[in-house]
């Protein structure tokens, strides 16, 4: 049996034989949000509850279920990325593949492996090869306010240590702050942050800033309450080409090659001699990461892997995107026609799908896992990955009942997977809320778990209690 639920002028509206739990779980919401639900029962395929499911919302990082199931279908079982250095002439290549798990140690062994092949000088020139991918290396719709952190890293061909640089920010008794990044990283941060007290702060309307410029330096500016630990930070480097030739530039000198020409970003004319190559993780061990961790660059790159891989051009977010949407129409039949995917990790604003459309991938998944190999990679409630410490799936019944992919942007608070009832029956659900945005706390009110935080413990209390799943 199938109940519908409406939602008009915040009033909602369901046929008679429709469980109660729902709008109890709603009701937590504040005024103005909107939800999608699908819950459907994977032994009878039968709909138990659905809301405003053909209505197309942000997916956020549930859009990464899209991209491993692509990903998964299209690739080679034996895919990875691959980094290579080649020698031609005089000159020396590092062809990069947008492998996003490459690290400065693979960056050391690669030169490591090409001086025991016998490179000792390099006379000619150094290409850094980034022909991998081409255009936007920012997804159209990655607000500008978040590109220098890690979680928006430009998606590129050249990427080394996931495109990231972590550091410290320290409050000081004079009322300023210092700022510490580790020696060996080729960025430069400034700061005229000042220290001030919380009531200082909220009077003075003053809030922790950060401005990006050219060549990797980064600002920050405007306040920060006085702290006894540093403040971590991590920043998103903004010019891949000038970072990684800094650190290979550095390497080769610790190594004792000898280099004195210029580094050029560009695919050489001719094709070199391999002398050492480097290997990425296996596919399931990058899709692993990048749902329980919800890892950005993984997904985004995957993406202009998969538009590289299916159209035989360099990758780019626009044929990453239709090459996703046509693989699962080919081989999966699933419709995303109407959908809007901009990137493949769910960071962009402009994303839009169906609560439907994401039952169409949850249902593919969960019925060829034999084949895909899929659902041991998503997060368990209150075990691991984004899950772990996500307070409303810490509780029982739900925690270790429940695997699935969260997604999060400003206003957006999204679930979509698997569970199993108390009675044993296996579930799938997709849980899609947008424009969540509840009144700021009172000073001085009592502390009261977030909205969305009692929404997730009921509705999943109920999911698991099988009180959503009525005939």
């Amino acid at each position: 049996m199938r109940t519908t639920i409406s939602l008009v002028a915040g009033l909602f509206f369901m046929l008679p034989t429709a469980s109660a739990s729902i709008p109890q779980a709603l009701s937590y919401l504040p005024e103005g949000s909107q939800t999608a639900l699908y819950v459907q029962s994977l032994s009878t395929n039968e709909t138990y509850q659905a809301l405003n499911d053909t209505a197309l919302v942000p997916p956020a990082s549930t859009q990464k279920l899209i991209t491993a199931l692509a990903a998964t279908m299209a690739f080679p079982s034996n895919f990875r990325f691959s980094t290579t250095i080649e020698q031609h002439k005089n000159d020396l290549t590092f062809r990069f593949s947008g492998d996003p798990s490459l690290m400065h140690k693979d960056i050391k062994q690669l030169i490591r492996k090409a001086k025991n092949s016998g490179l000792r000088t390099i006379e000619g020139n150094i290409w850094l090869d980034d022909s991998a991918f081409n255009g936007y290396e920012r997804a159209v719709g990655w607000p500008w306010d978040i590109l220098g952190v890690c979680y928006s890293a430009p998606s590129s061909a050249i990427s080394l240590n996931q495109n990231c640089v972590q550091a410290a920010l320290y409050t000081q008794k004079n009322g300023k702050t210092r700022v510490n990044v580790p020696s060996h990283q080729s960025i430069f941060v400034t700061t005229n942050v000042r220290t001030v007290s919380k009531s200082e702060k909220k009077q003075q309307f003053c809030d922790l800033e950060l401005s990006t410029t050219p060549f990797n330096n980064y600002q920050l500016s405007g306040c920060l309450v006085e702290r006894n630990k540093p403040l971590p930070l991590n920043f998103a480097i903004q010019d891949t080409f000038l970072y990684t030739q800094e650190v290979i530039r550095k390497e080769l000198e610790a190594q004792g090659v000898s280099f004195k020409g210029q580094v050029i970003k560009g695919k050489p004319q001719a094709q070199g001699k391999v002398l050492a190559q480097h290997q990425s993780a296996s596919l399931p061990e990058l899709i692993d990461i990048m749902l329980k961790e919800s890892d950005n660059l993984i997904a985004d790159n995957l993406t202009k892997a998969l538009g590289s891989y299916y159209y035989q051009q360099p990758g780019s977010f626009s044929n990453g995107t239709a090459a996703i949407k046509d693989i699962l129409k080919q081989k999966a039949n699933i419709n995303l026609s109407n959908s809007r995917l901009v990137d493949g990790s769910g960071l962009s604003r402009n994303n839009r799908i169906t609560a439907k459309q994401l039952t169409d991938v949850l249902n593919y998944i969960y019925k060829n896992d034999a084949q895909l190999k899929l659902l041991r990679h998503l997060p368990t409630a209150g075990m691991d990955g984004t899950l772990q410490y996500r307070r409303s799936m810490r509780i029982d019944p739900i925690k270790g009942k429940i695997t699935a992919k969260s997604g999060s942007l400003y206003g957006t608070y999204n679930m979509a997977g698997f569970a199993t009832t108390s009675a044993g029956e296996p579930l799938l659900f997709v849980q899609l809320i947008s424009n969540y945005l509840p009144e700021p706390k009172k000073e001085g009110a009592p502390v009261t778990p977030p909205a969305i935080e009692l929404f997730e413990k009921q509705f999943y209390q109920d999911l698991l209690s099988s009180s959503l799943s009525n005939n």
